[in-house]
């Protein structure tokens, strides 16, 4: 029997939660730990006292010195903020695999003006776009633009960075926040304006061993607040996979003319780049365009990806970290997949913490349900609490979308918090 193999995942999010879930499956994992985890992920693993942001020596050290006394050889690190700052550099040891990009590569994600920069380099189709350290010049090119534009904060910004816009008003509003108010702390002290796309989103994400990539199934992220897509963007309110919106031709296309040039421009530049590449895409009448790149799993995406996934992810990581991506097993479960998340009442704004959240048993007694926890803590009783604005991932299974929508619905209204708030419009695009 192969040698058991103790895993960390860094992070506390929905995403991390699935990840775990899904590693817990395979036959080759030992203990499971989370830093700092949630209260859901304590029932998977072990969750631990660490602090990884921002990434300095004193964090970094701590984590690595946790490694090498827990016999953990591999780690999983989910969020961008810890890519960005190098933690994956810092944790590289013999013995030891770590899956997610060096920070060179992640930078990808973190500075969007650079990433623009390597678009263009790379005839990778994107919108027209630039980039401004100066507030005058950037409010006299908006002034002077006669289509709207989506402004952006350059930095990372837990997704809440771009400001889409319908006229020059909207858009000088949207710069002022960006630079003058700092909304997004240092994340705007650089913007990129660039032409706002129409069209449909994709998100299509693809394992990357240096020079391999396994495109996984399509998925549709629900970025505003409210139903209808309306409001202010959010961390992302409910994604779907797979997606009617794609067929093979265009998937090959997508590999073929962004994936695939993105990986190669990264090498000449002397960068491998080993984790998840992810392509958040518009679907317009000229082809796809790239909105943006991260550089992890996407989160809300990553949960009915994990949902849907066959194999051992375990197996799948570490095939990737040691470039042997071709040889990987991945298959998927043919039902269709919906993630609606719990939100706390006031989010992406203001929001109150600590309230009870109950039900989630009563959710997961329906088959092919799962409640992946986001913001959640547990009590100095270990009663159950919210933690933080998106709260509870709730997943369903469905012969097609429509019933994974209302499974994964009926979830979430057994579930009940102070202030939860839900979309029950998630996938309403393509049905």
């Amino acid at each position: 029997m192969a040698q058991k193999i103790n895993c960390l995942i860094i992070g506390s999010g929905g995403r991390e939660h699935a990840l775990g879930w899904k590693l817990k499956q395979s036959p080759r994992c030992g203990r499971l730990f989370f830093a700092p985890g949630n209260g859901g992920t304590g029932q998977l693993g072990q969750n631990v006292d660490l602090a990884v942001e921002p990434v300095n020596t004193k964090h970094a050290d701590a984590i690595d010195y946790f490694c090498r006394t827990n016999d953990v050889a591999m780690v999983i690190i989910g969020p961008e903020d810890p890519l960005a700052g190098g933690l994956a550099d810092r944790l590289q040891r013999d013995g030891r695999w770590v899956f997610g990009p060096c920070a060179a590569a992640a930078k990808l994600e973190a500075d969007k003006a650079y990433a623009k920069h390597l678009m263009r380099a790379a005839n990778i189709p994107t919108a027209d776009a630039r980039s401004f350290t100066d507030y005058e010049q950037a409010r006299a090119y908006i002034e002077q633009r006669e289509t709207p534009v989506v402004v952006k904060a350059a930095g990372l910004a837990k997704g809440k960075g771009a400001i889409v816009t319908s006229n020059t008003d909207e858009a000088l509003d949207a710069l002022r926040r960006c630079m003058v108010d700092l909304e997004f702390g240092e994340a705007g002290q650089t913007v990129v304006v660039e032409e706002r796309l129409v069209g449909q989103e994709l998100s299509v994400l693809a394992l990357v061993d240096g020079r391999n990539l396994y495109v996984l199934d399509p998925a549709q992220d629900h970025k505003q607040i409210y139903e209808a897509d309306r409001g202010p963007n959010t961390g992302g309110m409910g994604a779907y996979c797979p997606t009617p919106l794609v067929n093979d031709t265009l998937m090959s296309q997508v590999e073929r003319d962004i994936l695939v040039p993105t990986v190669d421009a990264l090498r000449r530049e002397g960068v491998d780049f080993r984790g998840v590449l992810y392509a958040g895409l518009m679907l317009t009448a000229g082809g796809p365009k790239v909105i943006e790149f991260n550089c992890r799993f996407g989160d809300p995406e990553c949960q009915p990806l994990m949902m849907r996934m066959k194999g051992d992810l375990l197996d799948v990581l570490i095939k990737c970290c040691e470039g042997r991506l071709d040889e990987a097993n991945i298959d998927w479960d043919p039902r269709n997949c919906c993630c609606v998340v719990m939100a706390s009442g006031g989010y992406p704004g203001k929001y109150e913490t600590g309230k009870p959240i109950t039900g989630i048993a009563e959710a997961e007694a329906d088959q092919g349900v799962k409640v992946f926890h986001a913001g959640t803590k547990r009590g100095k009783d270990g009663a159950l609490l919210t933690s933080g604005g998106r709260v509870l991932n709730v997943c369903a299974l469905g012969k097609d979308l429509k019933e994974a929508q209302q499974k994964a619905n009926a979830a979430c209204d057994r579930i009940a918090f102070e202030g939860a708030y839900f979309r029950r419009d998630i996938g309403h695009r393509v049905m």
